[in-house]
């Protein structure tokens, strides 16, 4: 999922306007920013050819706060350029996970019962015969 100058030419108005010496357009930083919520990868495990990953991640992390990245994607979906129909996410709020799987300390100590001999160690077990089978 990345956009092409064309595409990019009909949302450019969203942007604010790039000041002082920039070393990314903001084209760059949008399809990186496309391509981190398309395969979930780490800001650190953005490949090198979209630039340095701190420094697309603070633009990203302003863009929110301004409000720029909602007038960015609802313009993309008004021009049909991204169409985002259905959205997942799973996490710790929405899945639970057992006790046992997340390293919770088991109880393995026994229950002590009100009689001192029934909390001793069986020392033998009982099985029950059938006779008079003949």
């Amino acid at each position: 999922m990345e956009l092409s100058y064309s595409q990019y030419q009909r949302i450019a108005d969203c942007f604010p306007r790039q000041r002082g010496n920039v070393g990314l357009d903001n084209l760059s930083v949008l399809n990186a920013i496309l391509y981190v919520a398309e395969n979930g990868c780490k800001w650190r495990s953005l490949p090198a050819d979209f630039g340095n990953w701190h420094t697309i991640y603070t633009r990203m992390s302003r863009w929110s706060k301004a409000g720029v990245l909602d007038r960015v994607f609802a313009t993309l979906q008004q021009h049909q350029i991204l169409a985002v129909s259905d959205v997942l996410s799973l996490d710790s709020t929405s899945v639970k996970v057992h006790p046992d799987g997340t390293g919770a300390l088991k109880n393995t100590g026994r229950n002590r019962s009100a009689n001192r001999a029934a909390d001793t160690i069986p020392k033998f077990i009982w099985l029950p015969r059938v006779t008079g089978l003949r």
